[in-house]
């Protein structure tokens, strides 16, 4: 008996043993984290859309290189596209030589189609047609000059210049340096800004020298270069010594004053290049003034309903004076001070 209980105790004890060398440890819980949350992929930046240029067509009736009125606005729309940045910022496409109206009056339409911000009828003689255009496209800005009348139409700016102060300031010139005391001016069609340009120059020949005789030629035509010609050769027969014009046609004048020695005052573009020995002065169109005014009121929502008007006060009109030509200071200094009166008031321009 003490045996067998003995053999159990060691049997008990061995297996309290086994059970403590051989029954396996307890694994540590395996704690799983949470990956951190990952921050969402934001959606791909798109470049904002490029802004678009200020797009402006224009019809003239002469060429760009004309060197009277259809270059004033062609180098208008240059300085305002440098201005406004280049291509990328302000376009401009043009039809030159429009001189018949109904051509004219088609591109005008053809333009207006493709959506142009600004269409310019550059010409009084384009009034009508552009009366009858601008109502069809009343989301197009239409610009037309010289002239103040808009039609009455919200969607029609008008331009023109104050082409007798400029044309005052050459008259005062030309009565100063002429010493045959006879003048001629060859002048287009009696209207707009060319008659206002004449009736200055005579306005201020007079007011500095009454005693000259100021003789007017009207040819009857902007484009006719040989009637231009032929007025400058009757103006010179009859002893004229100072000659101006001004539209596109006086080309031929000028080349008859360059070959009489005469001397010449130009308008709306500067003319010396054509004969550097004789023209003195130029009064230059800078319609880049009133451009400047059209396109902000476009930008602001406002497409016509307006005029404008470029003077020597504002910069729209610019006497150049001819470096070629040896200007006395005397003279010069007339011409400035002139300038100056006519801005400030003291000067009073009388138009017939």
């Amino acid at each position: 008996m003490k045996k067998f209980v003995w053999f159990m105790t060691l049997v008990l004890a061995f297996a309290l043993v086994l059970s403590a060398c051989g029954a396996p440890a307890t694994e540590a819980p395996v704690v799983t984290q949470a990956p951190a949350t990952e921050a969402p992929t934001a959606a791909p930046t798109v470049p904002p859309a490029p802004a678009k240029p200020f797009r402006v067509a224009v019809v003239m009736p002469s060429a760009i290189n004309d060197l009277a009125f259809s270059q004033s606005m062609y180098d208008a729309l240059v300085r305002i596209q440098t201005e406004m940045g280049g291509p990328g910022k302000f376009e401009f496409v043009y039809s030159e030589n429009m001189f018949v109206v109904d051509d004219a009056a088609a591109a005008i339409r053809d333009y207006a189609t493709q959506g142009y911000d600004l269409v310019i009828a550059h010409g009084s003689q384009y009034g009508s047609s552009l009366q009858e255009i601008a109502p069809d496209f009343p989301k197009t800005s239409f610009a037309w000059g010289t002239t103040v009348d808009t039609f009455g139409q919200p969607n029609i700016f008008a331009y023109e210049a104050a082409s007798q102060e400029g044309g005052y300031v050459n008259g005062v010139l030309a009565a100063t340096l002429s010493t045959s005391k006879v003048i001629g001016v060859v002048g287009p069609i009696e209207t707009g800004d060319a008659k206002l340009y004449v009736d200055g120059f005579k306005a201020g020949v007079k007011a500095t020298n009454p005693d000259i005789d100021v003789r007017v030629s009207y040819i009857g035509s902007f484009s006719d270069v040989a009637l231009a010609s032929e007025a400058a050769t009757t103006q010179i027969a009859a002893g004229a010594d100072a000659l101006t014009g001004t539209a596109q046609m006086v080309v031929g004048a000028i080349g008859k004053a360059e070959e009489a020695n005469v001397l010449w005052f130009g308008t709306q573009s500067n003319q010396s290049s054509l004969a550097p020995s004789i023209v003195v002065a130029s009064q230059v169109y800078h319609w880049e003034v009133v451009l400047k005014e059209m396109i902000s009121k476009i930008q602001a929502g406002t497409l016509g309903g307006e005029s404008f008007r470029a003077n020597l006060a504002n910069g729209g009109e610019v006497i150049e004076f001819n470096p070629d030509y040896a200007l006395s200071a005397e003279a010069k200094s007339l011409a400035e001070t002139t300038i100056k009166g006519i801005i400030d008031g003291t000067i009073k321009i009388t138009l017939p």
